[in-house]
């Protein structure tokens, strides 16, 4: 890898490259008579969370599997912090892309052009691609939307005067739009601890983008983002599967997640209560997501996230992409949030695991000296994943056969 930072050990601090000290200060003055106590809550944080012991480069045993610390560490907090699995010419194709993809949304959330006046991105798509959002705003918080889990709804700050009246927050199916993040969808290591955590018979998820462009960015409140088996009598902590998280500008307490380390094994939690509890949305025990560019978090779905609205001067941008125990989703019906419900038999899986295919084989086009990863699932079933100009336009709509639970 060409990116130049420093894994933390036993023995020293992470190295942030981020300088977000000016950010801390202008998203505390954002909160008016609460500023103090958001500034000391972001300090806080941000020490709390570097001292986890829960980053590090990915490593694997003689096995192939996530070595064991990574694996109890993960098991413990909810969240690891892979370092430097991006690497800089990587991140600038997502750059890339991601400028392109920009360029093409549309002007406002009920129009089909761009600002150059040419048919915009995702206006012929079935499902929805494109969650928009006031500046600063919380639009999921308090509603009803994605089955009512965002119990509460956060502060929204003011923001600029000249800011626009909406703008895109979460871009939904994004392998359909970026091959730079299908081909990081197809990432070797990446796909080598999700098969330790999940195993090798692995079934993919739903993927997304979460854009938290600086002084516009939206909050997402407090959640937690499993739904269907809170009542199983298989619960277990990695029920609802993971999120990867990969970064593309890096994470601070200001634009990045938070998350409250433990919760992924308590079940199905009264976040009304925690904020009760806390005398604040300010949650009692989270902790920032705190890395950079290029570090991949992995993260429970079942552990209590959010994020405040973006009020500092760093943009986030977040590749989103998780995956799930084959048994978990087998012959399981949806729970409705990111497509429509339905019953997710042997043929839907099979289906909606080519875009695995696809990612891996994009991947060994741009990157040959690679060593490819083996996808069990797809190796013997004869469909053949191969990834070229005459498949892109299959995958269309792709997303309205994640596997959503």
């Amino acid at each position: 890898m060409s990116n130049q930072r420093t894994s933390n050990t036993d023995n020293e601090s992470p190295q942030i490259s981020i300088d977000f000290s000016k950010s801390i200060v202008a998203c505390a003055a954002a909160y008016g008579e609460n500023a103090e106590a958001m500034k000391q809550y972001l300090l806080e944080g941000e020490k709390k969370a570097l001292q986890l012991n829960n980053r590090g480069p990915l490593e694997f045993d003689t096995h192939g599997q996530l070595t064991q610390n990574i694996v109890d560490a993960y098991s413990e907090y909810g969240f690891y912090i892979f370092e430097n699995v991006i690497s800089d010419i990587e991140l600038s194709d997502m750059k890339t892309d991601l400028t392109q993809m920009k360029a093409n949304f549309p002007v406002m959330p009920d129009q089909k052009i761009n600002a150059q006046g040419e048919p915009a991105i995702a206006i012929n798509s079935t499902g929805p691609r494109l969650i928009w959002s006031k500046p600063l705003g919380d639009p999921l918080g308090g509603t009803e939307i994605a089955n009512g889990r965002h119990q509460i709804k956060l502060f929204e700050p003011k923001a600029a005067e000249d800011a626009p009246l909406a703008s895109v927050f979460i871009v939904l199916g994004s392998l359909e739009f970026s091959e730079a993040c299908l081909r990081a969808y197809g990432h070797p290591d990446l796909l080598r601890a999700a098969a330790t955590i999940c195993g090798e018979d692995f079934a993919p998820f739903h993927e997304s983008l979460f854009i938290k462009d600086a002084g516009l960015g939206a909050a997402v409140s407090w959640h937690q983002d499993g739904d269907t088996h809170w009542d199983s009598e298989e619960f277990e902590e990695n029920i609802h599967g993971f999120n990867f998280m990969a970064q593309v500008y890096g994470s601070t307490p200001v634009n990045g997640v938070w998350v409250v380390p433990g919760t992924h094994k308590l079940g199905k939690l009264d976040i009304k209560a925690m904020v009760e509890a806390s005398g604040s949305e300010r949650l009692k025990d989270a902790v920032p997501i705190v890395c950079n560019p290029g570090d991949v978090v992995m993260c429970n779905r079942q552990i209590v996230h959010g994020s405040f609205a973006n009020t500092g001067f760093e943009d986030r941008v977040t590749v989103n992409f998780g995956f799930h125990k084959r048994s978990s989703v087998l012959n399981i019906t949806g729970a409705g949030i990111h497509c429509a419900a339905q019953v997710f038999d042997e043929s839907h899986i099979l289906e909606r695991s080519k875009l695995i295919g696809y990612g891996i084989d994009a991947r060994a086009q741009r990157y040959p000296h690679e060593t490819s990863y083996v996808y069990a699932p797809l190796a013997n079933s004869g469909v053949d994943c191969k990834w070229h100009d005459d498949i892109k336009s299959s995958i269309k709509d792709y997303n309205l056969r994640d596997l959503s639970i």
